[in-house]
């Protein structure tokens, strides 16, 4: 299997963000014939550098699952809607990433297919939810602060809330050094298991979905470096 997804991130600045937030509606007509696009969402991104409702209008981010990586290049060279996203940005990156695992629906379809067990080097991990309307204030009453202990956590080398619906449909997006450095946040920090206890047991989420991918590739830059050569801690 040669599927390939690839995330890619826009920063924005002064009225190019006014700009941005309308393509979250007008970048569809470039994407929905793209050959060999199996799946795709635009989506904006929350506060600082976590988990986050508040929409930060500077940067948006869009994801895609590709049949190939050859699909994916032949989009990145050569459709319009890339240098239209050039002129207006004021950084761009896109990572490349393999699946590793993937479990849970996504508008109901699970669109990634895990093709690779090789998680040396760095991990790339999204996790998506669609909240209950009738759980939204117990939700966002605990999960920020369940959050916090991921900024902190040693091996992180970035994280960014994304989604589809503020406060409603959220996800996050985070790359780490190695797999060490996400089992030891997922064991050593009492929030978080605390926050995965009180999912299961409140029943937060009419969806979910967890995807852990084996990130590759790396183009363009994000806080002036390459966030996968460089492994600095972005902040």
């Amino acid at each position: 299997m040669d599927q390939v997804t690839t995330i890619t991130f826009f920063r924005y600045s002064g009225f190019e963000k006014v700009w941005a937030f309308g393509m979250m509606q007008f970048a569809h007509q470039y994407l929905v014939k793209t050959s060999g696009l199996t799946f795709y969402k635009l989506l904006g991104t929350g506060k600082g550098n976590g988990f986050n409702p508040r929409p930060d209008y500077s940067r948006y981010a869009l994801l895609q699952v590709w049949e190939n990586e050859r699909a994916a290049d032949l989009f990145f060279q050569s459709n319009p809607l890339n240098s239209i996203y050039d002129r207006h940005s004021s950084e761009r990156w896109t990572l490349y990433m393999r699946v590793v695992k993937a479990d849970g629906c996504w508008s109901g379809q699970n669109p990634f297919i895990a093709h690779t067990s090789d998680m040396t080097g760095a991990v790339a991990v999204i996790t998506r939810a669609t909240i209950r309307v009738s759980k939204l204030r117990t939700f966002w009453r605990y999960v920020p602060a369940s959050a916090k202990p991921l900024e902190e956590t040693e091996g992180l080398i970035y994280t960014k809330g994304i989604g589809e619906i503020p406060f409603l449909q959220m996800a996050t997006f985070s790359l780490w050094k190695n797999e060490d450095s996400i089992r030891k946040f997922a064991y050593q920090s009492k929030e978080h298991r605390k926050a995965i206890a009180l999912t299961r047991s409140l029943n937060w989420y009419k969806e979910e979905l967890f995807v852990r991918f084996q990130p590759y590739r790396s183009e363009g830059i994000w806080y002036g470096q390459d966030p996968l050569i460089s492994e600095n801690r972005l902040q």
